[in-house]
């Protein structure tokens, strides 16, 4: 599929260092702060005040409107805000209702007010999926497509960093000052994506296209898609973005209660786990995006996949040694090791199936089916990440993340029907 803005013959250089690039780095971190708030710091909070396992993963539910959001993100497609343009708007909405929703949690007890927390959450639950059908579809109209993979591994990896905040900067202040003060901290970490809104960000200049009856706006873009790549394609399509994450998914989804529960306290995971994954990820994301470039995305799946798969193994290793019963160099090491493995495989699984997921939608259309697609992809992380706790009481830790292992094996066999190796899409 062709970009309204695709352009040729850019040097190598000129991909990497432009505007566009910084713009996705303002995207990723703004997308992903919300998100890791309520997948590392919430459990996080929930397990310090002494709240059981199965809760913490059954909250994971709250997950639900990254699930659901294609219903409502035709209307994101269409509906232009008096101000700031039709993508621009839309970002500043979400953006100030995020802002506000984070800031809600200042005054909340987990032993007294869990319906409350559980009702703002899903308000954070929202917002964040709004925005993201909005950052998603202006990212994809911003980007030739010959930089969707480089873009998207830039937006990843600082999508990454994000998770920085709420799952380390605000565990060390947590063994710190109160949970009221670090709630108000990392919600402040929202300004940066108002800042790219309101200064940085171009409103795109693409053709008014929109659907203009009520049935088209919700069917066209379904239907468009469905026609494009007929029945049995688009099928394998959907069924190949539920499948290629799920294993990883799954295995990350109690990470933070995991280290909490190998013995490592909330300073060894601020310090340690957090920050070993952030230079092997960006180092890892960017060059990742570099050698899509040249590889083409098909590829990257491939390569990429395979070390994703992989990683999943070290959370294997690990809960095979643990729990510890002290702390020390080597138990420090061996989860720097764990997780820093983890970020590399996850960060180039990541960029090269976003990047997929761009190119398989079509400009006219955009919020829409990127929204379908990642609401698919998010599927596993809410309904089969809500039974994790179950699983790891029935299971054991170790047998879990075996589980998680053999379940990232659907998703790289059906690579030989939608993303076969020998279709090079580099150059297209």
């Amino acid at each position: 599929m062709t970009n309204t803005f695709s352009k040729k013959n850019n040097s190598l250089w000129q991909d990497i260092f432009n505007r566009r690039m910084l713009i996705c780095v303002f995207t990723g971190f703004t997308s992903g702060l919300p998100l890791y708030f309520l997948i590392n710091l919430i459990p996080a909070w929930l397990r310090s005040e002494h709240i059981d396992l199965i809760t913490i993963s059954l909250f994971s539910m709250i997950g639900l409107p990254f699930t659901w959001k294609f219903i409502w993100s035709p209307l994101l497609d269409v509906a232009q805000l008096p101000w700031l343009g039709r993508r621009r708007g839309w970002m500043f909405i979400t953006q100030i209702a995020l802002l506000f929703s984070l800031l809600s949690y200042i005054n909340l007890n987990p032993e007294t007010d869990m319906r409350i927390i559980s009702g703002v959450s899903c308000m954070v639950a929202f917002f964040a999926a709004s925005q993201d059908i909005v950052l998603d579809a202006f990212r994809r109209e911003i980007l030739p497509d010959e930089e969707l993979g480089l873009g998207n591994a830039v937006h990843v990896n600082a999508y990454r960093i994000a998770s920085l905040v709420p799952g380390s900067l605000s565990l060390i202040l947590a063994d710190i000052y109160p949970w009221s003060t670090v709630f108000f901290v990392t919600a402040l970490f929202m300004l940066p994506g108002l800042f790219m809104t309101l200064f940085l960000a171009q409103e795109p200049k693409l053709p008014n296209i929109a659907p203009k009856t009520f049935e088209e706006t919700f069917t066209e873009p379904f239907n468009e898609f469905f026609s494009r790549k007929g029945m049995k394609g688009a099928l394998l399509v959907l069924t190949f973005i539920f499948f290629y994450k799920l294993g990883d998914s799954m295995a990350t989804a109690l990470a933070t209660p995991f280290y909490l529960d190998m013995g490592f306290s909330k300073e060894n995971i601020g310090l340690i786990a957090k920050n070993a994954g952030l230079w092997p990820s960006i180092i890892s994301g960017i060059l990742g995006g570099i050698w899509m470039i040249k590889l083409g995305i098909n590829r990257a799946l491939w390569l990429f996949g395979i070390v994703q798969v992989v990683s999943i193994l070290g959370f294997v290793w690990l809960a095979s040694e643990g729990p510890f019963q002290v702390i020390g160099l080597n138990q420090r090491i061996a989860l720097a090791g764990v997780i820093g493995f983890e970020a590399v495989g996850v960060g180039l699984g990541t960029a090269a199936f976003v990047a997929y997921m761009a190119r398989e939608t079509n400009p006219a259309f955009t919020a829409t089916q990127l929204a379908l697609f990642t609401s698919l992809a998010a599927v596993p992380r809410t309904f089969m990440n809500a039974g994790a706790g179950y699983l790891i009481e029935l299971m054991g830790y170790v047998n879990f993340f075996w589980l998680c292992f053999f379940l990232a094996f659907p998703g790289m066999l059906l690579l030989f029907k939608v993303a076969p190796w020998s279709k090079n899409y580099a150059a297209e």
